[in-house]
């Protein structure tokens, strides 16, 4: 998969928050929850008119360069925000997070913040990058559209759901355009055409032809799928006060950060549940049964999804802004952090394969009908 240079006219507008964010965090007028909505719109929209005004060629050849682009300013927003919430930075976003999103100084707001400012952030850079130069960026782009859906699936509900629900604030419309404009950027990257591929009939039927017995990889990539199956439904049953002894044992003694009332772990579980481990099933029937095409596609989405997933959860579980009770305990510490990151490179792997040797999975080619003889 060819990786585009990033794009170093986004990356120096993007840059622009630091400033921004500095001046804006002395701005009095922000203190109140409406203005700093209505201020971060109106930022929003002349940052919008900016790009359009610098890039009209690469919006008409690809609108989504506008969308990388002022995702790309909020990722370094986002940056600013996990770093001041650690200490590592002071006087930019205070203002933002008080009157603002107070939940973003939760663990797991810091850590979708990190997330979006490095991970977002490159990606964003090098799929602008790709749009600049005419260049192919889907397997990019679904890489994103996993992560950035499941941060949105898992946070926003939280948000609602859990002990920060009575402060809500204007701000937190904003995240309706947050949610809308990937729904049409992803449907757009999906439309993108693949990269041709360029195998002979003779070697896609030779690899199709082979059992999963003969395909070492693939058949541990089916184990793992499997017991990460399980993993992943027991988890989500430990969420919803199963009665049994393994889940009492195993909520209290390994991963007490899925009892803590911000509901983001319970909500990060029932995505899994409910999303992943279907996933999980089908890409199992993927890698036994040939000619499953869609399978390096979604494998791409998932692994992005999960990737994005493990590093807010297992970051948050040890955080110091997870009280102390809900924190993995240090004596089970070895086992949460092997389980959690296998949990994690599986996708990655999984996705790696697809792209490594896609063979397997494209259709099936035509055989070559036998010419008979005729008979005097």
């Amino acid at each position: 998969m060819d990786i585009p240079p990033l794009a170093g006219k986004i990356a120096a507008l993007s840059l622009g928050a630091l400033p921004l964010s500095y001046a804006l965090n002395h701005v009095s007028a922000l203190s109140h929850p409406l203005g700093l909505a209505l201020m971060s719109a109106l930022i929003l929209g002349l940052l919008f008119v900016a790009i359009y005004s610098l890039s009209p060629g690469e919006i008409y050849y690809d609108p989504l360069y506008a969308v990388f682009a002022v995702f790309s300013f909020t990722s370094v927003v986002d940056l600013l925000i996990a770093l001041q919430e650690d200490g590592y930075a002071g006087g930019f976003m205070e203002f933002f997070t008080k009157e603002g999103e107070p939940y973003l100084r939760t663990a797991h707001g810091v850590f979708i913040c990190y997330w979006d400012g490095t991970v977002h952030y490159l990606l964003y850079l090098a799929m602008a990058g790709a749009i600049r130069r005419r260049k192919r960026y889907r397997n990019l782009g679904l890489y994103w559209l996993g992560s950035f859906v499941m941060s949105v699936l898992v946070f926003l509900p939280g948000n609602i759901l859990g002990k920060y629900s009575s402060e809500i604030r204007p701000a937190f419309f904003l995240a309706i355009p947050y949610v809308l404009v990937p729904c049409w950027a992803g449907v757009r990257v999906f439309k993108q055409a693949r990269a041709p591929t360029c195998y002979a009939p003779n070697v896609i039927r030779e690899e199709q032809s082979k059992s999963i017995l003969r395909r070492p990889v693939d058949l541990a990539l089916v184990i793992y799928l499997t017991l990460a199956g399980f993993f992943t439904l027991f988890r989500g049953l430990v969420v919803l006060d199963c009665p049994t002894d393994a889940c009492f044992v195993y909520i209290y003694q390994y991963e007490p950060y899925l009892r803590d009332p911000v509901a983001y772990p319970k909500v990060q579980m029932l995505v899994y549940m409910f999303y992943v481990l279907p996933f999980y099933g089908l890409a199992a029937y993927g890698l036994i049964f040939p000619g499953c095409s869609w399978l390096p596609d979604w494998a791409l989405v998932f692994a992005g999804a999960v990737g994005q997933a493990q590093f807010s959860h297992m970051g948050a579980s040890m955080h110091v802004r997870t009280p102390f009770t809900y924190r993995v305990p240090d004596d089970a510490w070895a086992c949460f952090f092997g389980s959690n990151l296998l949990y994690a490179l599986g996708p990655q792997l999984l996705a790696f394969r697809c792209l490594w040797r896609p063979a397997f999975f494209l259709h099936p080619p035509p055989r070559p009908l036998a010419h008979h003889k005729k008979e005097d």
